[in-house]
């Protein structure tokens, strides 16, 4: 059925862009959009072209063929409008070269650039922080016929407030005032924030003048927020200073402001001085529970919990009720220094007093009870929300999950996130991911199917949610909401984190567009590519499929083959030569990621030219990609060398990047640890926080150095950036336990002194560890009894180090009796104390009884991993029963847990001692095979 627009000029073009639109969007199907497209009999106008952009805005690949495809339309022209749109998409990806060459386009076509086009250009570039490119672009809009308006005035100060360019911010701003342009309080505060970290006291006053005397607002604000941005860039002199004056000047100092003092002298680490505000206030018959609150916090921030209840205490025998943030701040405090009991009763007095808790309250006592393995009284707090009539959030969803998958509760997870699912809420890539791992774990394989069917149809379901959204938009936006597209707050926004998350990093190097692929497609191809060595079959199977190839599939694709890195990269070259289709930046990044996981650095360079030769978007994750495969195969000095020319080509290192780097610098092959330490500052300098994964690398590779004033230095620097005093030593006194310095660890334990007893609770397995690895059983011993008169007890580290012990001294009864006691008292047994087990029984002569530790793993969990099989491997070799070993090695490949060379060349050296050397010639073969499947082999 032809459908045809006779009419273009027609007032109501919803119908029309909203068919387009479907069009666009459903690439999933078998005949090309651009066919697709041209047979449907669709005429285009400006306008319509402008609103299916705005609706596609979140695929921006498919809105970027439209546009290109549209353009070659027999009489139509793009307009500044449609190039407005597609520069802000483009700019909102982040997406730089293209929204270059899409200005150029505009130029060469003869496209007047409006006010429009250059605040979206100002706006993106200052987003991403490119200052050079933003105030260049001002400058030309400058010599335009678009003179800058009260937009891209405030567009470019905004820009330069947030990356402290100070001066250039206060010469656009006299410029705006010189102009008698409107100065929004927004804007003002975020000036004066920015002069006040610049030290440039007397230009914060000079535009307080301003405020008060140009643009009329009242003085109690102005000086409010003068004293809020000396409070927040930590000037404490300059604000008293402005609290002397005003009251020399008798101008009333607001209750309102002297809070922000008070604020500003805890973040300080002045709370003396904000108790003597305190009472200042307190003498004037001012309500002044808020601001004890405030000092209560601050305590809290200095860890100090003692002094915190102190003051809690006085401020509610004074008569004043503490609001439920300050009984959750301290309640949180409670549970994190394991103070669980109080923790509990602090919650029920808040139910006492009449204080309502809200959902952060509950779900902080949730957490509470989950880390204290009181998961049944987790679950009636978190059921509570309901009676109360809280509508439970996707964020408090989340927390339960997140703190369930850390205490491998993997069922209750899974539960969870069905009634999540159930109420329609909106389930992030990384909840499905992290209940997913914790299920594997587990071995729950069939829930693991069930969550990834659920993963793939939430992303349809998003991927057709924003459609309708944006539809719901273009109808109400009426005609003037084009100019709008340069705040990104009606289109979404992206966000961005200097913090590096544990675990996660790796899996969002290579950035999953939005869905737009049908799954059973996905299936299919990866079905053929798993199912043969053979690639002119595969290839010959690919032919015969009716599947419309996109980026997003491609890469989806990619990524569940990367066990089959031989296909995939065969597959990667065959899809990039059919017509109609182009590869992306994200499709390149997975290929260069599946050739350095297979050490194929010679394909991998060579993927990295192609991309630069098809003027394919290179992007920080490119190289970090790169980087990080370097590291991983022990070449620090390429990974290094690479480091350096991604930023002589312009790239900014991203915290992945960074984080990358410093683990393979530090790791034993190839360790620089000069470099690590070096990077580790530049790191710190670019804004970027370390993890705490990161650090515990860094302290075990400087420990293990005898590098101890570094590592002192470098846990000094995570207690400044809020890491809680305990967390703060136990992570030093872990890594110098694990690098064999008992003493030195036993002494920072002995310079905590009263610290003493929250500190063993983060390290009492650490100390015990290291003490029976240098034989000082009756140390270890006492140690423990000492802790339990502190009601500290042994946990699954402490029972496994002494199940290790007694196996190493060949005291199998004890070591036995050392697992009963342990099952007893309710401690689950880990992968690593039946590691200890198996290696254990295979140390006293009793393979039979390790095979049988090792079936019960395999059959209930916790499931082997790369550890385990490497340790069983090498044990059954030294005793001659590699034939065995070379079973494991199968097992392990079966099982998607790839063998390293280490783990082939024990098997075949074992079996050839052994007189096997036919057998011994097939794990040569097997080896080469697997090599075979990753490599890309021409």
């Amino acid at each position: 059925m032809r459908l045809e627009n006779e009419n273009p000029g027609v007032s109501d073009v919803s119908p029309i862009v909203h068919k387009i639109t479907e069009v666009v969007r459903a690439e999933n199907q078998t005949i090309s959009m651009e066919e697709r497209l041209e047979n449907s009999g669709f005429l285009y106008d400006p306008e319509i072209v402008e609103k299916v952009l705005k609706r596609c805005f979140k695929v921006r690949g498919l809105a970027l063929r439209f546009f290109n495809w549209v353009k070659h339309r027999a009489g139509f022209n793009h307009t500044t409008g449609t190039y407005n749109t597609m520069i802000f998409i483009a700019g909102e990806g982040k997406e730089f070269d293209l929204v270059e060459k899409l200005v150029e386009e505009m130029e060469k076509n003869l496209c007047h650039k409006d006010v429009k086009t250059w605040s979206i250009l100002i706006s993106h570039y200052g987003k991403a922080k490119m200052i050079g490119k933003a105030l260049l672009v001002f400058e030309k809009m400058k010599k335009s016929v678009s003179e800058p308006d009260e937009r891209a005035y405030k567009l470019i100060i905004s820009s330069l407030s947030a990356v402290g360019k100070a001066d250039i911010a206060m010469e656009l701003y006299k410029e705006m005032v010189h102009k008698e342009m409107v100065v929004d309080l927004k804007l003002y505060q975020q000036l004066l924030n920015c002069l006040s970290r610049s030290g440039n006291v007397s230009s914060v006053r000079s535009v307080g003048d301003d405020m008060i005397k140009i643009y009329q607002f009242p003085e109690h604000t102005v000086y409010s927020h003068m004293l809020k941005s000396f409070c927040i860039s930590g000037r404490i002199r300059e604000a008293l200073e402005l609290i002397h004056e005003l009251k020399s000047r008798n101008i009333t100092v607001d209750t309102g402001s002297l809070q922000i003092l008070v604020k500003g002298l805890c973040r300080a680490d002045r709370i003396a001085d904000a108790l003597e505000i305190a009472d200042i206030i307190k003498k004037n018959n001012v309500v002044h529970g808020k601001v004890y609150e405030i000092i209560i916090s601050g305590y809290l921030r200095k860890n100090d919990i003692s002094k915190a209840l102190e003051l809690f205490t006085s401020v509610k025998e004074s008569g004043h009720l503490p609001a439920v943030t300050t009984y959750t701040e301290l309640m949180q405090h409670l549970f994190q220094s394991n103070e669980y009991q109080r923790a509990c009763e602090l919650y029920d007095d808040m139910l006492e007093n009449g204080v309502e808790p809200d959902s952060v309250a509950i779900m902080a006592v949730v957490a509470g009870h989950v880390r204290h393995s009181h998961v049944s009284q987790a679950w009636e707090v978190f059921r509570s929300m309901k009676e109360k009539g809280f509508k439970i959030s996707q964020k408090s969803y989340s927390v339960f999950i997140e703190e369930l998958c850390r205490v491998s509760r993997a069922d209750e997870a899974f539960k969870l996130l069905n009634d999540m699912w159930d109420s329609k809420l909106n389930i992030g890539d990384g909840i499905f991911h992290l209940v997913i791992t914790c299920l594997e774990k587990g071995g729950e394989l069939e829930k693991v199917k069930i969550l990834k069917q659920m993963q793939t149809t939430f992303r349809l379901q998003e991927g057709e949610l924003a459609a309708l959204t944006l539809n719901n938009q273009s109808h109400s936006g009426g005609s003037n909401s084009n100019y709008d597209l340069s705040d990104s707050t009606e289109l979404g926004q992206n966000v961005n984190s200097n913090q590096v998350q544990s675990g996660k990093t790796e899996v969002h190097l290579v950035q999953l567009p939005p869905v737009v692929y049908n799954s059973h497609d996905l299936h299919k191809i990866c079905g053929i590519l798993s199912s043969s060595m053979d690639w002119c079959l595969m290839q010959d199977a690919l032919e015969k499929c009716a599947v419309q190839f996109t980026p997003e599939l491609v890469v989806e694709i990619l990524r569940n083959c990367q066990r089959h890195g031989y296909a995939a990269l065969q597959f990667f070259r065959w899809v990039g030569l059919r017509p109609g289709y182009n590869h992306t930046a994200e499709t390149y990044n997975m290929s260069i990621k599946i050739s350095g996981c297979a050490k194929d650095f010679k394909h991998m360079r060579n993927l990295y030219l192609e991309m630069r030769r098809r003027d394919c978007l290179i992007t920080s994750e490119t190289w970090t990609i790169m980087i990080m495969q370097y590291g991983r195969a022990g070449l620090t000095e390429i990974a290094l060398q690479k480091f350096k020319e991604m930023k002589a080509d312009g790239f900014q290192p991203s915290g992945s990047t960074f984080k990358y780097l410093i683990i393979c610098l530090c790791g034993r092959k190839g360790r620089k640890v000069d470099e690590a330490i070096k990077t580790f500052s530049e790191m710190i300098c670019a804004g970027f926080m370390p993890d705490k994964e990161l650090f515990e690398i860094c302290l075990d590779c400087l420990c293990e150095m005898g590098k101890l004033s570094d590592a002192r230095r470098l846990t000094e620097s995570l207690r400044k950036d809020g890491l809680t005093i305990p967390i703060y030593d136990s992570l030093l006194i872990r890594a110098l336990c694990r690098a064999r310095r008992l003493e030195d660890a036993l002494a920072l334990v002995d310079e905590r002194g009263q610290g003493q007893s929250t500190l063993y609770r983060y390290i009492f397995g650490s100390i015990i560890h290291g003490l029976l690895r240098e034989g000082r059983l009756d140390d270890a011993f006492l140690k423990v009894e000492e802790l339990k008169q502190l009601s500290i007890y042994p946990t699954v580290h402490v029972y496994t180090s002494f199940i290790v012990y007694f196996f190493k001294e060949k005291q199998m009864a004890r070591a036995l009796e050392i697992f009963k006691k342990m099952v007893d008292d309710g401690c689950e047994p880990t992968i690593v104390t039946y590691s200890a087990l198996i290696r254990g029984y295979m140390d006293m002569g009793m393979v039979s009884d390790a095979w049988s530790v090792f079936r019960r793993m395999t059959l209930k969990g916790p499931f082997p991993d790369f550890k385990t099989y490497s340790m069983f491997i090498n044990c059954l070799c030294k005793v001659s029963r590699s034939e065995e070993a070379l079973q494991l090695i199968h097992e392990m490949m079966d099982k998607g847990i790839f063998p390293s060379t280490v783990n082939f060349r024990i098997v075949f050296h074992g079996l050839n001692r052994e007189g096997k050397q036919d057998l011994a010639q097939s794990v040569s073969k097997t080896k080469w095979v697997l090599k075979s499947k990753r490599k890309f082999l021409t």
